[in-house]
């Protein structure tokens, strides 16, 4: 029997080189599944040479998709690529999700929504603080800076090995934000309710130099971008220090749900369900 919901099924696709770690074709698939509706969410490796023509395809409609994700290493090239980028964007310079509006790529970046999402499910009311701490100036803390100053959090400080690197950054992103190196750590982390780590440190296991978070303020929330280990070096430490702590996989799943809505016409939630099947994923592998 022909099923009339096929006429309006959706594609969607998660463009990467290489791209077969990620998650979202999991968390895309439940969603559709659980909402019952007709479409797809597909993996598409696609090489730095060839993403030109990936996104030449998808402009105009001979791909099939409607939109979807961009991974490492094509985010900054998307972006530049889009017909419409968003103000998020383009003070990014990077953006990982697109989608067609009648016929122009649209493009926006969902990851500082998702870090702000994240932290507000786990611990509501983390924004009353008014200073900040962000570990790394690589690309990962772009969104997580420009989401801590959006969401209203008054002084964000940048720590880095390099401090040219996050000097860029406090260029970037406004008076809000400074720079400083690793050295200033202790000094900036006085008084701060928020403790962000952006690196790679204790991610798969690697270990992590000692942190002491005893300046932190009281009731401060220490949070991880890493997920994989769930309870990373950093957070271990700062839970043995008695800190409450954040994990990064709620990240995540949160960044995946404006993106979901735009293809797919319906706002998915994050739920327990959906977690405990990333959770099992990530113990096979």
């Amino acid at each position: 029997m022909h099923d009339s919901r096929e006429t309006s099924a959706r594609h969607a696709f998660v463009a990467g080189y290489p791209v077969r770690h990620s998650r979202s074709p999991l968390i895309h698939g439940h969603w559709l599944e659980k909402l019952g509706l007709a479409g797809s969410y597909t993996r598409q490796e696609i090489s730095p040479e060839d993403f030109a023509g990936f996104v030449s395809r998808l402009k105009s409609g001979e791909s099939g998709f409607t939109g979807g994700n961009v991974t490492i290493p094509h985010k900054e090239t998307a972006f530049r690529l889009a017909d419409r980028p968003d103000a998020l964007s383009e003070e990014l310079g990077a953006s990982n999700t697109l989608w067609l509006e009648d016929g122009r790529l649209c493009a926006t970046n969902t990851d500082g929504h998702g870090f702000l999402a994240n932290l507000d499910a786990a611990m509501p009311g983390w924004d009353r603080t008014d200073r900040a701490v962000i570990l790394g100036a690589g690309g990962a803390s772009r969104a997580v800076i420009q989401a801590v100053r959006d969401r209203g959090v008054r002084e964000i400080h940048v720590v880095n090995r390099t401090v040219a690197r996050a000097r860029e950054l406090a260029d970037r992103f406004g008076p809000k934000v400074h720079a400083h190196g690793m050295g200033a750590l202790a000094e900036v982390a006085k008084g701060a309710g928020l403790f962000v780590n952006t690196t790679s440190l204790g991610m798969d296991g690697e270990p992590a130099p000692d942190f002491d978070f005893s300046p932190l303020a009281d009731g401060a929330i220490v949070t991880d971008i890493v997920y994989v280990p769930l309870m990373t070096p950093i957070l271990r430490q700062a839970a043995a220090q008695g800190r409450a702590t954040v994990d990064g996989l709620g990240m995540l799943l949160h960044q995946a749900v404006p993106g979901f809505e735009k293809w797919f016409g319906v706002r998915p939630v994050v739920d327990d369900e959906l977690r405990r099947l990333i959770l099992a994923d990530m113990e096979k592998h």
